[in-house]
């Protein structure tokens, strides 16, 4: 149930914007010298490399964004449980490096194209 009083409604919403602002990795090297930025807000879909933690050194895609708890989850990364069922981990997106930009959204891909052409007219 929402609520009906408009700033209520308004804290709602900066608080759900100032969390997917802490969904930020650092983009690989390749990557930041193809578009000129040090990082970028993270996606479902995203190519990441596990660069710190338990499960450093494993690659896979992300395939859940949990911002309530400010973590990811990645395809493949997994812990086996005490009955021999596996879990998903969750992981800190300060400890990932992302590889690969998902770039099927097209406001997206159309800011990393700007920002590339502004890194190459910089050159």
């Amino acid at each position: 149930m929402t609520s009906t009083k408009p700033n209520v409604q308004r804290k709602k919403a900066y608080a759900a914007e100032a969390k997917k602002g802490q969904m930020v990795a650092g983009l690989s090297k390749d990557l930041r010298s193809e578009y000129g930025v040090r990082a970028a807000y993270l996606r479902k879909g995203d190519t990441v490399h596990i660069a710190k933690g338990d499960y450093k050194g494993h690659e896979g895609k992300i395939s859940h964004l949990d911002l309530p708890l400010l973590k990811i989850t990645v395809e493949g990364v997994q812990m086996s449980k005490m009955d021999g069922t596996k879990k998903n981990v969750l992981i800190s997106p300060s400890q990932v490096t992302i590889i690969k930009l998902e770039l099927s959204d097209k406001l997206r891909k159309k800011s990393f194209e700007e920002k590339k052409s502004k890194a190459k007219s910089k050159e």
